[in-house]
């Protein structure tokens, strides 16, 4: 569960770091460590706080390019939604394929449902069975990309995902969580992207990993207050 040093290591940010410092949580479970963290750092903003979904992202991009057979360059707007776990949702319906929604470009929605939800959410498990390690180089280019488009900026018109505060989201997701959203970054700070369309089986995923984060979040109040 937890990493039990969390609340020590957020009592010392709380003390010696900037207000202005930028905190990324990468340590499995990521988004109720950042939870902790934040929780125990309370004169630092929630929102200096984030946790690593950019892997999960990038795994996303990865796969529909494959599917489609262009560059990774030419996938935007994919979504995680959720934890990093696997019940992490990731979500097709906004994205693009060079400009083309990607729906469009790839129209098989059983091998969406069917072959890239659960690749994504159960890659890292899968590289971890097959090379016994982690996949620390990939990890490192995420956390790459995420400080950079964090500190630098998101391109005009597209966004990523980062797991930050709930507080104040569009999509119904529980207030307090640390949850992964489609966020664009501009002058150091992120912004939830709102009004996106959610249809009944992305809104059915989007709860069941909010309902994951809510009983993590539980368990580790009540682990804490030991």
């Amino acid at each position: 569960m937890a990493n039990i040093q969390l609340p020590k290591q957020g009592g010392l940010l709380n003390t010696v770091a900037s207000k202005t410092v930028k905190v990324l949580v990468v340590g499995n479970p990521a988004n109720t460590n950042c939870l902790i963290a934040s929780q125990c750092a309370p004169n630092i903003p929630k929102e200096n706080f984030s946790a690593l979904t950019r892997l999960d992202h990038n795994r996303a991009i990865g796969q529909l390019a494959i599917k489609a057979g262009v560059p990774v360059e030419q996938i935007a707007n994919s979504i995680i939604w959720g934890n990093h776990s696997s019940t992490q949702y990731p979500d097709i319906s906004h994205a693009t394929i060079n400009g083309k929604p990607a729906k469009e470009v790839i129209p098989d929605d059983d091998w969406y449902k069917s072959t890239f939800i659960p690749t994504i959410q159960k890659r890292g498990a899968a590289i971890i069975a097959a090379r016994k390690l982690s996949s620390a180089l990939s990890a490192a280019q995420a956390i790459s990309d995420h400080m950079n488009n964090w500190f630098l900026g998101t391109p005009a018109g597209k966004y990523v995902s980062m797991a930050v505060n709930s507080t104040g989201n569009t999509y119904g997701v529980a207030e307090g969580l640390v949850y992964s959203f489609p966020v664009t970054c501009a002058g150091g700070k992120w912004t939830i992207v709102p009004g996106l369309s959610i249809d009944d089986f992305s809104r059915e995923k989007m709860k069941a990993t909010e309902a994951e984060l809510l009983e993590e979040q539980a368990l580790t109040t009540e682990i804490l207050s030991k």
